[in-house]
Formats: C-alpha cells, sequence, structure tokens
C-alpha cells in the first residue's frame, strides 16, 4: 500500500476505536492498546521553529505563545527575514565647531577684527556618513516591511513594534476577571478540603493551621470573629449594537482590484482588525511550537515522553503500538471477490520485540468476568467545591484524575466468515543481524496455512467467504481476534523483578477490498 492511502488493516483500542497500528500506543503497565483518546496530553517545552529557541512556560504565557524574535509574512506565511541596509546620516564636524570661536572672539580683541574672515565654502559644516538599519524582508514574495509603513530599526531582533489592537483594553478586563473567578473558586476549595479534613487528636492544639488561635485571641480581647467579606469581581457585560461602518464612496464608482484586497487566510491571520486592505497587513510573531507527552488515562503511566532540548528528535519513553503488538499487513487475495464464494488472503505478521511470540487466530474475542467489567465502568470522581460563577458555566477547574475505562464493545462491521486455522503458530524474536547475514533457516516441518517464513515475519494463508447478501461494490470486512503472548519486563509489584508473560488479545479488522459486478 502507499504511504498516502489508508491502511487496510485496523486495531480496536481498548475504547472501542478502529486505528491502523502505527496511531496507536501499548502501555505496559495496564496492559493494553490505548488511541489518541485514552490518554492525556502534556506539554512539556515550548520552542520556536526557526530559531530553536527553548521558552519556559511561564515566559511563553507571558508573550502570548509568540516569538520575540521571529515574525511571519502577512501575505504568504512564511518566515521574515532581517535585511541590511545603509542609510545615509548627515553629522555635524568637530572643524565647523572650531569656526565658530574666532567669530565670537572677534569682537573683545582688536587683533582679531583685522584678521580677515575665512569664508563659510572653505570648510564645510557636515561630513556625510552612513548607518546601517534593517528592515523585514520576505523571500518567498518579496514583501518588506516598508510595505506597512514600519520604519527601518537599528537593531535586527528585539525592537519591531507591534500591531495595537482596538479590543486590548476589553481582553485585559476579561482577563483580570476570570483571574478573580479562579482565585475565588481556589480559595472556596481549599476552605472545602480544611472543613473536610477529619482532625488527627482529640484536643486541637493550638499552633495549627486551622485559624483557631486567631479566634481564641479574638475572643479573649472582646472581639468579634467575623471573616473578611470576599471582594466580587465586577465587569460590565458586553452590548450588541446595530450601528455598523459604512461602505466608502468609491466602491460602486471605481474599478475593483483583487490584487489589493486580503484574502480569507489573510484575515485570519490577524483576527484583531481583520484588514481588507493589503497595504494595512503587518507582520505577525511566529506562533510558538511544544513538545507534548502522552499518559495513560488509567494508570497514569508516560507512554510518549519527548527529549527537552528543541533539536532533539529523539524520545525518553516511546510506547509505540508497533514496538510491542505483532504488525499485520495484508499482502493480495488469491481470487477475485464475490458474494457467498470462498475465497483466501495472504497476510504477513511481524514480532518487532525481543521473545517469541506465539500467536492464535479467534473468531470472537474471550470474554471477560462480570465483576471486572463492573469495577471497571465506574469512574472515579474527585468533589470539586462549587462556585456560583463557574458552576452556572459548568466550568471545573479541578485536574482531572485517574479514571476507570468504560468498556465500549465494537459495532461488528465485519461481513465474511473466517475459517480457523488449524493450530497456532509462533513468530520468531527480532534479530537485526539477520537481515544482514546470509542466514540460512533449517527446514522445519511447518503447518500448511503458513507459506513461508523468514526471520521474524511470517506469511499466512487465511481462508474466508463473504456474505451471499452483499450488493456489488461493497468492501469485505475481515474480523478476528488475535491472540499473543508478550512478555513484560515491567512489573508494578516490587517483589516481581523477573519479566512476567501475559496472554493479550487484539480484535483485528482488515478492508479486503470490493466485491465484483456479477457477469450477466
Amino acid at each position: 500500500m502507499s504511504f498516502m492511502q489508508p491502511s487496510p488493516v485496523k486495531y480496536a483500542c481498548s475504547c472501542g476505536i478502529l486505528n491502523p497500528i502505527n496511531k496507536l500506543f501499548f502501555c505496559r503497565h495496564c496492559p493494553k492498546l490505548r488511541c489518541g483518546y485514552c490518554v492525556t496530553h502534556e506539554i512539556e517545552s515550548h520552542f520556536c521553529s526557526n530559531c530553536l529557541e527553548n521558552i519556559p512556560s511561564t515566559e511563553a504565557r507571558h508573550k502570548k505563545n509568540c516569538c520575540a524574535n521571529c515574525f511571519d509574512c502577512p501575505c504568504c506565511q512564511h518566515t521574515l527575514s532581517a535585511r541590511a541596509t545603509t542609510v545615509p546620516v548627515v553629522r555635524k564636524s568637530e572643524e565647523s565647531k572650531d569656526a565658530k570661536k574666532p567669530e565670537d572672539e572677534s569682537g573683545d580683541s582688536p587683533a582679531a577684527a583685522s584678521t580677515p574672515p575665512t569664508p563659510a565654502s572653505s570648510k564645510p559644516s557636515a561630513v556625510p556618513t552612513t548607518k546601517k538599519m534593517y528592515y523585514l524582508s520576505c523571500l518567498s514574495c518579496r514583501w518588506t516591511s516598508r510595505d506597512a509603513g514600519i520604519p527601518d530599526q537599528g537593531v535586527a531582533t528585539g525592537t519591531w513594534p507591534d500591531n495595537e489592537c482596538l479590543y486590548q483594553a476589553r481582553f485585559n478586563s476579561l482577563v483580570e476577571y476570570f483571574q478573580a473567578v479562579v482565585l475565588q473558586e481556589k480559595q472556596e476549595k481549599m476552605e472545602f478540603m480544611r472543613r473536610k479534613t477529619p482532625k488527627q487528636h482529640k484536643f486541637p492544639s493550638l499552633t495549627d493551621r486551622t485559624g483557631l488561635t486567631v479566634s481564641l485571641i479574638r475572643r479573649q480581647m472582646g472581639w468579634n470573629d467575623k471573616t473578611i467579606p470576599k471582594a466580587k469581581a465586577v465587569i460590565t457585560p458586553a452590548e450588541a449594537t446595530a450601528e455598523v461602518e459604512e461602505l466608502p464612496a468609491d466602491i460602486f464608482t471605481e474599478p475593483l482590484n483583487l490584487r489589493n484586497v486580503t484574502t480569507i487566510a489573510q484575515r485570519h491571520s490577524q483576527p484583531a482588525d481583520q484588514p481588507t486592505a493589503v497595504s494595512s497587513l503587518y507582520p505577525q510573531r511566529r506562533t510558538l511550537w511544544i513538545k507534548r507527552s502522552l499518559r495513560c488515562r488509567q494508570c497514569e503511566h508516560n507512554l510518549i515522553k519527548p527529549e527537552y532540548h528543541p533539536t532533539s528528535i529523539k524520545y525518553r519513553i516511546q510506547l509505540f503500538a508497533s514496538c510491542h503488538v505483532p504488525e499485520v499487513v495484508m499482502v493480495r487475495c488469491e481470487q477475485s471477490l464475490a458474494s457467498g464464494k470462498s475465497n483466501a488472503i495472504l497476510l504477513k505478521f511481524t514480532n518487532p520485540t525481543m521473545y517469541d511470540m506465539t500467536i492464535r487466530l479467534l473468531t470472537t474475542a474471550p470474554t471477560e468476568d462480570a465483576e471486572p467489567a463492573a469495577e471497571g465502568s465506574r469512574i472515579k470522581e474527585e468533589p470539586v467545591s462549587s462556585s456560583p460563577h463557574l458552576r452556572a458555566a459548568g466550568i471545573t477547574l479541578s485536574r482531572q484524575n485517574s479514571t476507570r475505562e468504560v468498556k465500549r464493545e465494537v459495532t461488528d462491521v465485519s461481513n465474511a466468515e473466517i475459517v480457523p486455522l488449524e493450530s497456532e503458530f509462533v513468530l520468531s524474536q527480532r534479530d537485526d543481524s539477520k537481515e544482514f547475514d546470509e542466514y540460512v533457516q533449517l527446514p522445519t516441518e511447518e503447518p500448511k496455512f503458513i507459506v513461508w517464513r523468514k526471520g521474524n515475519k511470517v506469511l499466512i494463508r487465511l481462508q474466508f467467504t463473504p456474505a451471499e447478501e452483499l450488493p456489488a461494490n461493497t468492501d469485505v470486512v475481515l474480523g478476528f481476534a488475535m491472540q499473543y503472548t508478550y512478555v513484560n519486563t515491567v512489573t508494578n509489584a516490587p517483589e516481581k523483578k523477573e519479566p512476567t508473560t501475559h496472554a493479550l488479545y487484539s480484535r483485528v479488522f482488515i478492508n479486503a477490498g470490493a466485491t465484483e459486478q456479477k457477469a450477466n
């Protein structure tokens, strides 16, 4: 299959979503398959993709997730480059200053009065010099910062002005309002947790941090035990208006030049003002990129954790499913597909691990016990304090806690009946040296469904029969449960240090192709 075409072989995740193996992850602690919806995404670091500067999260939040030195072209969204140019600058010379001194002393001394004055044309009053200035230029569409009316700067980085937003004051007031709401929610949560925490001793200590000491001292002094009223956040609501800007007078009289009108992508790059004219485009600061880590929702162990440095593409933790689960590749069908006609398909199995695997193909996946399934459907919730501001909006600010996965059955999309294999087969361990050496495999007695075997790869022949009621040009989907042995080198129990072997199951669905039309 081509790289750009979708894979015909898909695995069922633990949440019931079908994905190819290159989009799945494997948790060694559960151990189960995980997809993008079964994991939590966490931001590891922020960096600029152009200058590769690593920026802390607090600084990135302060800079609104934009780089301070790199800019994007407002026309074609490519990176702008700083170009240098020389500008003539007129500077007064020291000789012109010395020429003024005899003129000032001519009225004081008689000798200076008899001396003829020096003509101004013989000594120049200024000396022409050059100064290096910088401007932004796009090497793709030849747009420059001079087109937007931005003056040249004396320094290449750090001094370029930003486009002022008309609604910045409104945005600042909204930020302050929600910060006050978050602070009030945090205080209510701390107060709730303080009241909920049981007392450790029978007699409370006066040195604890529950506020009891301050309350007793206020009562001894005769003061009222009152709490300080909390300041409520207030913001003026936005009001809708029917007044809109009028169209320019020359819009119906002068011809329209589309080269001077911005496109939709150019307007979306500047959402603050959304200019309609190309001359109003302003260079935008480059958006920061992130490195994210993936964590299992059930056991909260890391599945993917990249390196911190932006120039590194390696992973500190990488639990891809293609490195732990046997890969199934569809080779071809022996005959053309027809409804109700027996056929066979060739499948290639690959063992990516360093241990031998025993694989068995089942028509249906084994059912689990009722008690574990009922326990797995429970979701662990954390009590959250109720704030009147966020409760009305339906927002909770608590951290997402570890959850028990809800069991969802995969919809039976298979429309063909497979013939179970005679027996199970073994996949040899992965050995990279055998691919480069001239390894001669000794002839061994193999089951009849195995076509060939080489290293950690096995090609098998699986028979199936499409359903008889399938119409023409309908995709034939094969579904089976693959049981394989997995040697787990990571154990949750501290007393068990040796690798353990598990019998795991994965549901596989293969799109064999479309049925042909029957000849009349």
